[in-house]
């Protein structure tokens, strides 16, 4: 009785963890050393992840009844979790990043924003850009249109000033053109009436 009221709090931590979380993946960390687990966690804390390990048994409990009960048939050998409040897809981008050089980390399976996902569906996640990198992008096509927008017009601008002025310096030889069109057909009409003169 007494080992359930100690863990009753770690259960009710855990609970409080995935409540309001976007995603939460969870992992086999076997094998990762002292170092490559320090970088991890420090990473994850960059990002606004929060990555505990904690027995089985008590994330069992704690997953009952909730979007991350999918996850509880993985609830094997050494198990810890990353949960973000905020990205989505940050836990499993961080982790499957890590994972490339510290192949002892395994990732398990996952829960993002509902939906779960096994082992191959959160290397798809982590493969979606952050929520800033998106933003970053939908901003950068929004302004290219209105960069190029904006130099469109001012080309027409230039050109239109250019044209103007080559209408104004143009319209002397125009003038001159129609000046001696008379002049030449006043030229090409002396052949015509002498030709019937030399018949």
């Amino acid at each position: 009785m007494a080992k359930v009221e100690l863990k009753q709090p770690i259960v009710q931590e855990i609970s409080e963890q995935i409540k309001d979380a976007q995603s939460v993946v969870l992992v086999d960390y076997r094998g990762l050393t002292v170092d490559e687990d320090t970088q991890l966690r420090k990473q994850l804390r960059e990002a606004g992840v929060s990555y505990k390990v904690y027995k089985n048994t008590l994330m069992n409990f704690a997953f009952q009844g909730t979007d991350y009960e999918s996850l509880a048939p993985l609830l094997k050998g050494p198990s810890a979790i990353a949960i973000s409040k905020d990205d989505a897809t940050a836990p499993a981008r961080i982790l499957a990043k890590f994972a490339k050089t510290a192949p002892a980390l395994e990732l398990k399976a996952g829960v993002v924003e509902g939906d779960f996902y096994d082992a191959d569906g959160i290397k798809v996640v982590a493969s979606v850009p952050s929520r800033e990198e998106l933003l970053s992008k939908f901003l950068g096509s929004i302004q290219s249109p209105i960069t190029n927008l904006a130099r469109v017009l001012n080309q027409i601008a230039e050109q239109g000033g250019g044209e103007a002025a080559a209408a104004a310096a143009g319209d002397a030889p125009a003038e001159e053109a129609a000046g001696d069109a008379p002049a030449e057909e006043a030229a090409g009409d002396a052949p015509a009436e002498e030709a019937p003169a030399e018949a």
